[in-house]
């Protein structure tokens, strides 16, 4: 009896490990969090949401260093004339094209860049993420800090916004130790 209750918790124990890695790994696949220590720290730094920005990574790149046909570039897809416009917001004198596949870089440019829009926008996220798809003059066009996802003109742009805002909830719910909730 006792041989058979040893086999039963280690049968158990194995179980709940296996469970548990593969959540982790289908987690892993289905909502990637990599570079969470950059993410907290702009997050607190520029006062944008750790979750919006893990959202905003994960519908630019899945976490992955690209560039995309139209020139974006690193994990939060950020184009070159964006990038000298944000040097040139925030006052950087060194900016290269290249650094934008680091990873840190990419992740300070991207937040600057979201909470610059979110201050243009009087804290709209969804003019703040239809001008970061589709540029400013885009969201514009299409009501400015009184936008609704209604109110966008561009599919993919009002795809991406809903991806966006749905992907920051369950970023917030998923990975709150690990965003600093």
């Amino acid at each position: 009896i006792v041989v058979l209750a040893l086999l039963l918790a280690l049968g158990l124990a194995a179980i709940f490990f296996m469970s548990d890695f593969f959540e982790r790994g289908i987690r892993e696949v289905s909502l990637p969090l990599r570079h969470e220590n950059i993410i907290r720290q702009q997050a607190a730094d520029k006062g944008v949401d750790a979750a919006l920005i893990a959202a905003v990574i994960y519908s630019e790149s899945r976490f992955r260093d690209q560039t995309s046909p139209a020139g974006a570039r690193g994990l939060m897809q950020i184009t070159p004339q964006t990038g000298d416009e944000i040097e040139k917001l925030s006052g950087g004198t060194s900016f290269e094209l290249q650094d934008l596949s680091d990873p840190d870089i990419n992740i300070r440019y991207g937040t600057f860049y979201l909470a610059h829009l979110l201050d243009i926008y009087d804290g709209d996220l969804v003019a703040a993420l239809a001008a970061y798809n589709a540029g400013p003059s885009n969201a514009a066009n299409w009501g400015g800090s009184n936008m609704t996802i209604e109110d966008i003109r561009f599919p993919e742009t009002k795809a991406y916004v809903k991806a966006v805002l749905e992907k920051q909830r369950e970023y917030r719910h998923t990975y709150e130790r690990e965003l600093g909730y």
